[in-house]
């Protein structure tokens, strides 16, 4: 996405089904928190989002099965982290 201002819902939703992801509330809470976390300047990592009480981990792979940092940034419009593969 060019444009993170441009981001919602929607475009969230067409981004995962093109990835074989049908998103729950669970997955928009985590896009939000990172979100919020890249515009206070945040490193983001996959330890940051477990330790959120969002959900862990394992919970985050299960979200975002094949690249759970890579995938959630890439729904929640926002640059792939510099550490993500």
């Amino acid at each position: 996405m060019e444009d993170a201002s441009q981001w919602n819902r929607e475009i969230a939703a067409d981004m995962a089904k093109e990835e074989g992801i049908e998103l729950t509330e669970k997955h928009y809470e985590v896009l939000e928190f990172l979100r919020n976390a890249n515009e206070k300047g945040e490193t983001l990592t996959i330890r940051r989002v477990g330790k959120s009480g969002i959900t862990d981990i394992k919970g985050l792979y299960q979200l975002f099965p094949g690249g759970p940092l890579k995938f959630s940034s890439k729904f929640a419009g926002i640059p792939k982290p510099a550490r993500c593969v």
